[in-house]
């Protein structure tokens, strides 16, 4: 099969629509036990229905990538936050990076929370959202899914941490 005929084939328009915001969320149950929050929906370019952070497009001119990241977790997750919830993970990078965001959110909840969370149908439908939440052990996160968000998002995440810069709780 050639490269034209796999193009061919692949339904829908795929195209670039400028910068974009993903959230490390992780949920601490009252057991000890830390749980990354995943969506897992169809990505048209793999073919494949992918485990990735929730994220999303900025929707206008304004940068406003924690307002988006908030917005986003909402509407994919169900999690209601503040902007002033979020940590950004790229304010510990050197200057020259350009401090592009990527925020993260640690939380305490209850068992309930994570149950209640697990496999929840999430999802714009009017803008062809089909997503589901997938809770995930943080501690196998790494093995669980090879998106290059998620995988950025634990070193963003794990540098800060052992240095004692990202607050724990």
């Amino acid at each position: 099969m050639t490269l034209m005929q796999v193009l061919i084939q692949v339904p829908g328009i795929v195209f670039a629509r400028g910068p974009a915001v993903a959230v490390l969320i992780l949920l601490e149950s009252d057991d000890g036990e830390t749980f990354s929050v995943l969506t897992e929906q169809v990505r048209v370019l793999t073919g494949k229905v992918v485990l990735e952070l929730p994220a999303g497009m900025l929707d206008d001119d304004e940068g406003d990538f924690v307002g988006t990241a908030v917005r986003e977790v909402e509407e994919e997750i169900s999690i209601k936050l503040k902007k002033e919830d979020m940590v950004d993970l790229t304010a510990f990078l050197h200057p020259s990076t350009g401090h592009q965001i990527f925020p993260s959110l640690r939380l305490q909840v209850e068992q309930e929370t994570i149950r209640q969370l697990q496999d929840k149908e999430t999802g714009l439908r009017e803008h062809g959202e089909f997503i589901k939440v997938r809770l995930v052990p943080y501690r196998e996160l790494w093995r669980k899914t090879a998106d290059a968000k998620v995988l950025v998002s634990i070193g963003f995440y794990e540098m800060p941490l052992r240095e004692g810069l990202v607050p724990t709780h």
